[in-house]
């Protein structure tokens, strides 16, 4: 009987390791996706960027055309001053030359304005190129460690697959159908150790005459509380089910 019950130790733990493998195997596909996503989304920000210091140099040609026309009504109001003959028209000449002066500053206010955003754009271009690049070295490298983790993994499972087939077999179709049962309704685990009285998996402790009979591993036996299938943790033959894999 004790064999009966090593088996399903065993099959447990082995279903155990497959199912972390699998679940290794979904974590490096995602952790690929999100590397992909990261430079896309850093490409996404180098673009923005570049469309932004293109808007801020059409902007300064805008307004350096602007100062130019100004410059070119100063110039035509200055012409226009020395033909005048009345005080008053002059007066209103020079007023004119003022203010098209100080809307001249105003406007190459603006031009400067617009070229320190232009430069800080374009350092900022600068550093999001280096990121890009740094992060697609990464991303290249790490995606290479995936794959290879990934192979690695498959002959894991191979190995893993092949083994369980192998206890399958070994078991009876009665046990076998329990196990399944179990399996599906208690979250993956059917089997699990007693220590020290205590069902591990569910932390209740074992009534004395139940523990007892365990103890002598004449019959398969559940936990009373949560209905899985024990065996004695504490049993040298029981230390590393996962050896006979």
């Amino acid at each position: 009987m004790k064999d009966k019950i090593k088996l399903l130790a065993q099959l447990q733990e082995c279903d155990n390791r497959i199912r972390d493998v699998l679940t290794r195997k979904e974590i490096g596909p995602r952790r690929i996706q999100e590397l992909m996503d990261e430079v896309k989304a850093n490409d996404l920000k180098l673009r923005e960027l570049a469309d932004q210091l293109e808007l801020s140099k059409k902007e300064r040609r805008k307004i350096e055309q602007e100062v130019q026309e100004l410059d070119s009504r100063i110039e035509k109001s200055h012409i226009k001053l020395s033909n005048i003959k009345s005080n008053k028209e002059y007066a209103a000449a020079l007023k004119e030359i003022e203010d098209l002066k100080k809307i001249k500053f105003d406007t190459e206010d603006k031009i400067i304005h617009i070229m320190e955003k232009i430069e800080e754009t374009e350092k900022e271009i600068d550093t999001q190129e280096q990121t890009i690049q740094d992060l697609k070295t990464r991303a290249d490298k790490d995606r290479k460690e995936i794959e290879k983790e990934l192979l690695l993994l498959d002959q894991d499972l191979k190995g893993l697959e092949q083994n369980r087939d192998d206890l399958v077999k070994a078991l009876d179709q009665d046990l076998w159908k329990r196990y399944l049962f179990l399996k599906e309704r208690r979250g993956g685990l059917a089997v699990t150790a007693v220590i020290g009285g205590v069902c591990q998996t569910c932390h209740m402790g074992l009534p004395p005459q139940k523990f007892n009979e365990l103890l002598k591993g004449d019959a398969i036996m559940s936990c009373p509380y949560c209905h899985r299938i024990i065996y004695w943790g504490e049993d040298k033959d029981f230390q590393s089910p996962q050896e006979a894999l």
